[in-house]
């Protein structure tokens, strides 16, 4: 491959299928999903089902065409009801309209989706989004979650509510799952999509209206998890309170979310009383809330008391509880307690149990076996602590138990083969691959991108070549987004950014859809290479892309790739557009904008950005009003930053800036290198001032520089004119 390959760019949607919709009890029928508000809609009756819909005269009155296609929809000929809507030269009536976006949302197929979504883009250019009913929108927002379209399916349900509807429960506590699950901003929205229709439901005096819509504790538990994932305590309680107040029971999967709650926030603690409460409110004890435990001791790097938990379920003992609480000593549940603060007053709401610990703990009501599930955990923990020998040796035991639940699986041998990656050995990895062929179980998708990955990292991208083909070729299994990010980022590895852009447009011909890590792997290619022009063309298609939402992360390697090679007067356009978008730079936006600037030898940018730094940290410059009215974020700068900025200081003469950045150094608890600017101070500038045929005028003129050198000199500890107590600058200026 060579560097003249052209970049194609293109947006192609993604061609996996959906994963099912909705659970068997709903499988039946694509309808009655949501129930849109008694303002909006009627509700009408036909033989089959009640479907909900909008009256107008175009359904009293249906033309030819019209009828046609409500006929294919009824017999469910979705196909032939698609080319009948292409065909049509008006708008169908609400009726038809609902039904063929609600049987395209159901096929559980991109294209499906893909054509149930071009209708609401039509619906909504002429303005008639009023057409569609709650059903055939609620379903898909749901088909549009379980794709992967969070962003699109919080939309769709955004849609609803300001419209006037009432989704069905199983349709926004869909979306709220999916978002709560979702990186970035997707917790956060869970939360605020949860609230905006808990508002509307609460509008809604008569309780027939908002049955269909009313919270379940389906609906908590996801919301709850959002919580969780963001490590909010507070918000955790108040939901976890208000589910009375819908006649919302917690369940198992309540307090399982509520042990990832106590993990997310650091106390370890209290995840043994999490299932002591399980236990007292009598809630039926699953499998998933000991794996949970063992996960959250294993993610806390307790691999001891992960072992004595499952060494306790192994002997059928029913006192996990004490195994539990003999893991601490009693100081653990009194010391954190100042460090915790408020946090510890919601835990003490949530877990009333957690106040007093005189009480013998619970039994669990019937013993509990551990199943292969809660090994490959703890096998993972092992992985992770790099303890190869003992992740094989819990392989080799499941091996000979006699529950065949305990057996190892493909998650288990999968864990075995990363334990070997991360340790660097390949060949044992692919041992492993080859044993699963022979004891039928066989290796997945995530198998091989765990190996391709070993591959990369050892720079062995002919290798990783070779498993492609034999992933297709011989085990049938299409390499995935991931797969091709690994690949992607492999050829980083070896400085081959043609190669790059070959994979990621491979990827999009085979209709895979990149993601931001895509995206950004690409653009670090070609930001790596010196063709930050390059990286700024797929940026410009990564904000595009629906799909996709652009983070600091993705600015921030833009700004690198011009600061690189010195390019400053790009960079900071591209900053400035950044300010535009609403995204505020960091510290590391500025590090590399001084990184440019010292390359480009501009000092006077410096002083800029130093000002920029100044009102970002609430500096006060002399004789100037405070700054801490900004509008921007606060900004803690770190070494590099400073450091790079005092440099660029002490090079060009700015004696007074630079004190004001050590100074800002000293403050943050940075300790600057003395030894480093005393060096450029004595080969740059130890002959400053010292020419003695100056006219007096211009003696004058660098008076205040002088100073400023005499004060900067005094810091240093060398030779100077000033003899006061103390260093900084104010006190050189105290005279003037």
């Amino acid at each position: 491959m060579n560097a003249t390959h052209t970049l194609s760019l293109h947006w192609v949607a993604p061609t996996r299928f959906f994963t099912s919709l909705f659970s068997s009890a709903t499988a039946s029928s694509p309808s009655a999903i949501c129930k849109p508000s008694s303002l909006r809609v009627q509700t009408i009756k036909n033989s089959s089902n009640t479907s909900l819909s909008l009256s107008t005269a175009s359904d009293k009155l249906p033309n030819t065409q019209d009828q046609k296609l409500l006929t294919l929809l009824q017999q469910r000929k979705t196909e032939e009801a698609w080319l009948s809507y292409t065909q049509c030269a008006h708008l169908p009536n609400p009726t038809c309209l609902s039904r063929l976006v609600s049987q395209l949302s159901y096929l559980n197929t991109v294209e499906g989706l893909t054509r149930a979504q071009s209708i609401i883009q039509r619906l909504r250019r002429e303005r008639q989004l009023h057409r569609l009913d709650a059903n055939s929108l609620g379903l898909l927002a749901v088909a549009a979650a379980k794709g992967g379209h969070t962003l699109y399916a919080s939309s769709i349900v955004k849609s609803m509510l300001k419209s006037g509807y009432l989704p069905h429960v199983k349709a926004w506590s869909a979306v709220i799952s999916r978002l709560a699950g979702s990186g970035d901003d997707g917790p956060l929205e869970a939360i605020k999509l949860f609230d905006s229709v808990m508002k509307r439901v609460r509008r809604f005096g008569n309780s027939e209206v908002i049955k269909d819509s009313r919270p379940d504790t389906g609906a908590y538990n996801a919301v709850l998890n959002a919580c969780a994932n963001l490590g909010d305590t507070k918000k955790f309680h108040k939901l976890f309170e208000e589910m009375s107040e819908f006649g919302c029971e917690p369940d198992a999967l309540t307090y399982n979310v509520m042990i990832k709650l106590c993990a997310r926030v650091d106390r370890k603690d209290l995840l043994v009383l999490v299932l002591e409460r399980i236990i007292e409110k009598g809630i039926d004890l699953c499998m998933t809330t000991l794996h949970s435990l063992v996960a959250a001791y294993v993610g806390f790097g307790d691999l001891e008391t992960a072992e004595k938990l499952i060494q306790g379920m192994r002997e059928g003992r029913r006192d996990l509880c004490k195994i539990l609480r003999e893991s601490y000593s009693e100081a653990v549940y009194s010391d954190d307690d100042e460090e915790t603060g408020n946090e510890s007053d919601e835990f003490e709401k949530l877990l009333p149990n957690s106040v007093d610990f005189s009480s013998e703990p619970p039994e669990l009501p019937h013993a509990v076996a551990p199943d292969s599930r809660i090994y490959t955990t703890l096998m993972k923990g092992y992985m992770k602590a790099g303890r190869v020998a003992d992740t094989v040796r819990m392989l080799e035991a499941m091996r000979h138990q006699k529950d065949s639940s305990s057996h190892p699986d493909h998650v288990s041998y999968t864990t075995v083969i990363s334990a070997f990656v991360k340790a660097g050995l390949m060949d044992r990895a692919r041992q492993v691959v080859t044993e699963m062929a022979r004891i039928q179980v066989p290796a997945n998708l995530i198998t091989y991108n765990i190996l391709l990955k070993g591959y990369c990292q050892q720079l062995q991208i002919d290798k990783a070549e070779d498993l492609i083909r034999e992933m297709v070729d011989e085990a049938g299994i299409e390499p995935d987004v991931v797969s091709y990010n690994t690949l992607i980022d492999g050829c980083i590895l070896v400085d081959d950014s043609a190669g790059a852009l070959t994979y990621f447009n491979e990827m999009r011909k085979r209709g895979i859809a990149p993601t931001k890590v895509s995206y950004t792997t690409l653009m670090k290619a070609f930001a790596s290479s010196g063709q930050p022009k390059l990286a700024n063309k797929v940026f410009d298609e990564m904000l595009k892309d629906p799909r996709v939402k652009v983070d600091l992360v993705a600015w921030n390697m833009l700004v690198e790739g011009y600061c690189k090679l010195g390019l400053v007067d790009e960079a900071k356009s591209i900053i400035q557009k950044m300010k535009d978008n609403g995204v505020h730079p960091n510290v590391a936006t500025y590090g590399s904008l001084a990184n440019g600037i010292a390359l480009a030898r501009k000092p006077g940018e410096a002083l800029l950005l130093w000002n920029e730094i100044k009102e970002r940290c609430g500096i006060e410059n002399e004789g100037e009003e405070s700054s801490s009215s900004s509008t921007l974020p606060p900004l803690k700068p770190d070494e590099g930053l400073l450091d790079t900025l005092a440099d660029i200081c002490v090079r060009a003469a700015f004696f007074r800036k630079a004190l004001e950045i050590v100074a800002c150094m000293e403050e943050h608890g940075i300790p600057p290198n003395k030894t480093k600017y005393k060096r450029i101070y004595v080969e740059m500038h130890s002959r400053m001032f010292t020419s003695k045929h100056a006219s007096r005028a211009r003696q004058d003129r660098r008076r205040e520089r002088k100073r400023a050198a005499e004060a900067f000199k005094f810091w240093l500890g060398l030779p100077n004119s000033y003899y006061g107590s103390e260093w900084r600058l104010e006190s050189a200026y105290g005279d003037e």
